[in-house]
């Protein structure tokens, strides 16, 4: 039986991990911009995320070091049919004092193409379209963040997942621990109450469930 989720204590030495924050403090940290979940009519619905977040290219040095540990993760526990980093990006993620991720999924049942050829009959155009459509699709199937910060940089802000049974654990707080999860589980990032927490993360995305 595998795992909700694995996490590997990378020990990355000292010299590699400000190497790593250097690179993205230099060139992203400009880049910020504050976290928005669209609500209806385009509306930003801050009961749900506050953050910032700015794109790490999945062709980055440092995005190859952290798919590294998730393809680790998927041949000893998931074993999921995976082609690559959802967007083709990783996100890199700061949370200040105040700022959250109330419960979410990555992936659910409602985010996947919806046929349109439903309790239709016959060779007609949006059969075609729905095969296409059906075939080429990609959902996200394991989640990973990877810990930017020490433990004592700050207060709260805890990545908290829920398993099958509506249990609640946490995520340790080490910096360079990586964690990947499965897609579906709903997670967390309690407020910060003081501080600030980095971190990198992304979604490995995979053909449809079959």
């Amino acid at each position: 039986m595998a795992f909700q989720s694995v996490w590997y204590e990378t020990e990355l030495p000292t010299e590699v991990v400000k190497i790593l924050e250097g690179v993205l403090e230099e060139k992203y940290d400009e880049e910020l911009i504050k976290s928005v979940v669209e609500g209806g009519g385009g509306t930003v619905n801050e009961k749900i995320r506050k953050a910032k977040n700015a794109w790490l290219p999945s062709t980055h040095w440092i995005s190859g070091f952290v798919m590294h540990f998730v393809n680790l993760a998927n041949v000893q526990n998931f074993r999921y049919d995976l082609t690559g980093i959802d967007g083709q990006s990783v996100q890199y993620t700061i949370y200040d004092k105040g700022e959250f991720y109330n419960w979410h999924c990555d992936q659910g049942v409602a985010s996947y193409y919806k046929p349109e050829s439903n309790q239709k009959h016959g060779f007609e155009d949006v059969l075609l379209k729905d095969k296409l459509s059906v075939d080429a699709e990609l959902v996200r199937k394991l989640s990973f963040s990877l810990q930017l910060s020490e433990d004592e940089d700050y207060k709260g802000g805890e990545l908290q997942i829920m398993d099958e049974s509506d249990g609640i654990y946490e995520v340790p707080k080490k910096k360079g621990l990586l964690v990947c999860f499965d897609s579906r589980a709903r997670h967390r990032v309690n407020k910060v109450t003081s501080g600030r927490r980095k971190s990198l993360v992304g979604w490995v995305v995979g053909p449809r469930w079959r």
